[in-house]
């Protein structure tokens, strides 16, 4: 049931970095810097995103940050980089530019690549 609602959440309330605030996941080697940085992008999109909407008490923000920061380390693990590359691109114009968006519609794109249309 969490995950329903943390799924409806993000859909309908997306984070609003911008493709340029992202840190791609591809290009982070792990430095304590990096760490630091991909954390402090994560806190200030989810802050600002959950403020907006009225949701911006403890246990929901550190729920969301911890969904994103999950989903940033997923994405660290894909192999595809054009692939994320062009969900990066078509999330993040359309407003939806946020690590977990961006993990659930490249495991789709991943997954339908590989599909075929048959009988």
């Amino acid at each position: 049931m969490r995950i329903i609602i943390v799924f409806l959440i993000v859909i309908l309330f997306p984070l609003s970095s911008t493709a340029t605030d992202l840190i791609h996941p591809l290009d982070f080697k792990g430095a304590q810097k990096e760490k630091a940085e991909v954390i402090e992008q994560i806190k200030v999109s989810v802050n600002q995103t959950y403020s907006q909407i009225g949701m911006d008490d403890p246990a929901t923000l550190r729920m969301m940050e911890k969904e994103e920061l999950n989903s940033f380390k997923k994405l660290t693990k894909v192999e595809n980089r054009k692939l994320l590359d062009g969900v990066i691109q078509q999330y993040c114009n359309i407003g939806m530019c946020n690590y977990n968006t961006i993990l659930m519609m490249y495991n789709e794109q991943n997954k339908a690549s590989k599909e075929e249309l048959s009988w």
